[in-house]
């Protein structure tokens, strides 16, 4: 067993940095404990996200100070190796000297899981800061293993760290496992909503996490935090529109990268929806804009028309659905069997890629577009911001058309409803509201009377009622060419206007069926010629 018992070293402390947009995916896995009694199923998630009873744990125990007595070194130890674990090595000094020595880390260089034990999280950052053995512990992420840790090694976490304070928090530069996020521990018991809700409105850039003592969170996968034992709060700042935010739970997942972008887009103060609108017009080109359940011979065909008929150069973007994603996709098969002789399938969920000039090339010939369905906040995460998602622009301000169906309907409005990481049934879905904006001044939704979603569009628009609500059934489109969209398909869509009150007792949309069409700008449906 290693361990070493020498003098802190006090670290200067540095000013937190605004984190990073969009999110970095975190590596590994964290396992991160509110205080008190370590909930049984995240002691065992830990170890098995480790490799199992191999696991090769080093246990930190530097925040308290009850370990520069050796005789209790063994009460650091013994929860592991009651667990089952075979090898676990304690780790530490308070010379920063000596967490510089690469003899002295080099236990960490084989480790596939470190863990912080509590007491004071500032003696951790003064001791191992700036050294080999803070790169060491990063390391352990970076080959995929896991780091967690209660209480002060829950707080450390955090690169915007709380170091104290009862109501007003003094904070420094904690190690950064989990970037963009302060975590606060002992939440509810010591009373500590108010500090943190304070650290978070002089960083609005942050999002704040409250873990009661029994509470856990695991982040897997870069971005899916999985809550275990007892309650976890949110805290977000306020933003121009929005108050700030301290939400409880005790139960489900937390999405990173949903948490980060709201917090990153409250900071910039910048409203949206705007509260007054761009009229809904494509001014050049054309959308279809399909409610998915399958598309008919009359949208596909109209698709390869508008584009320029069999031989224009096409765009299939694959990215909303599912891994793996299919090497023949139904859509792609669809477009063949209507006579669409040159398709080209884009994929990637790499955004440095989607910015290479070369993986886009396609789309600066391309005629016509079409987005896979799927979820929809795939298409942000990959392209928002990247020259693949200019080049799409540009094929419309070419004169060419977008298409897609369900995922890839709502991507192409100004506002994207169902777009939460964990699931479409939120449809204000905070940090994942903005669609690609080709329809402006609109919220398109999916699906729409199949799955019964109007009251969920009554909800938006009572929310948003500057927005123009379009609900597209299944198997039905519209296409939009300047201010007109005209349904095809074999359903309908309902226009939803809330800027003047609905009338009690009436249906709060209008109904516009296939043939007929509806003028976005005036917001009326266009009836027919005599």
């Amino acid at each position: 067993m290693r361990f070493a018992v020498l003098l802190a070293l006090l670290l200067p402390l540095a000013a937190p940095a605004a984190p990073p947009y969009p999110p970095e995916v975190v590596p590994g896995a964290l396992v991160i404990v509110g205080g008190g009694k370590m909930p049984d199923e995240a002691r065992k998630e830990f170890v098995k996200l480790a490799g199992g009873e191999d696991v090769n744990l080093i246990v930190v125990p530097t925040a308290s100070a009850a370990v520069d007595e050796p005789k209790d070194a063994e009460a650091f130890t013994k929860p592991w190796t009651d667990a089952g674990v075979k090898s676990v090595t304690l780790f530490h000094t308070r010379d920063k000297k000596l967490a510089d020595d690469t003899e002295f880390v080099k236990p960490l260089t084989t480790a596939t899981a470190v863990w912080f034990s509590g007491g004071d999280q500032s003696k951790v950052t003064a001791a191992y800061a700036g050294t080999k053995a803070e790169a060491e512990f990063k390391n352990v992420l970076a080959r995929s293993g896991v780091v967690g840790g209660t209480s002060a090694g829950a707080a450390l976490m955090s690169d915007l760290m709380i170091a104290g304070g009862s109501d007003v928090a003094t904070t420094a530069t904690g190690l950064g496992f989990l970037p963009g996020v302060v975590v606060d521990q002992h939440f509810t018991q010591r009373n500590r909503l108010k500090r943190l809700e304070g650290v978070i409105a002089k960083n609005p850039e942050y999002v704040g996490l409250g873990l009661d003592e029994g509470a856990a969170v695991i982040l897997k996968q870069g971005r899916f935090l999985q809550i275990l034992g007892g309650n976890v709060t949110v805290c977000l700042a306020k933003s121009p529109t929005k108050p700030a935010m301290a939400e409880a739970g005790g139960k489900g997942a937390l999405d990173l990268f949903q948490l980060r972008r709201a917090a990153h887009f409250r900071a910039a103060k910048e409203q949206f929806p705007p509260a007054k609108v761009a009229v809904p017009e494509v001014k050049k080109g054309a959308l279809v804009i399909v409610g998915g359940g399958g598309a008919g011979p009359e949208i596909w065909k109209k698709f390869i028309e508008l584009a320029g008929g069999p031989d224009a150069k096409l765009v299939f973007i694959a990215t909303a659905l599912d891994d793996p994603v299919p090497v023949n996709a139904g859509e792609v098969t669809a477009l063949a069997r209507y006579g669409a002789k040159n398709v080209t399938v884009l994929h990637t969920r790499d955004r440095k890629k989607a910015d290479d000039p070369d993986f886009s090339k396609a789309l600066t010939e391309a005629k016509g577009v079409w987005f896979s369905g799927g979820r929809h906040w795939r298409f942000v995460d990959s392209y928002e911001g990247t020259l693949t998602a200019k080049r799409i622009r540009a094929v419309l301000d070419g004169g060419g058309v977008i298409a897609g169906s369900s995922a890839g309907a709502s991507i192409q409005a100004e506002y994207m409803p169902r777009g939460h990481p964990l699931g479409n049934t939120v449809m204000a879905a905070e940090g994942y509201e903005r669609g690609f904006g080709y329809l402006p001044g609109c919220a398109v939704d999916q699906h729409f009377f199949a799955r019964k979603r109007t009251a969920d569009m009554t909800g938006l628009m009572k929310q948003y009622p500057q927005l123009l609500g379009v609900g597209i059934d299944e198997g039905t489109a519209i296409v939009v060419t300047g201010t007109t969209a005209e349904v095809i398909g074999k359903s309908k869509v309902g226009f939803y206007d809330y800027r003047t009150k609905p009338t009690d007792g009436e249906p709060d949309f209008t109904e516009v069926k296939t043939g007929e069409s509806y003028d976005l700008k005036g917001r009326t449906k266009v009836e027919p010629k005599k």
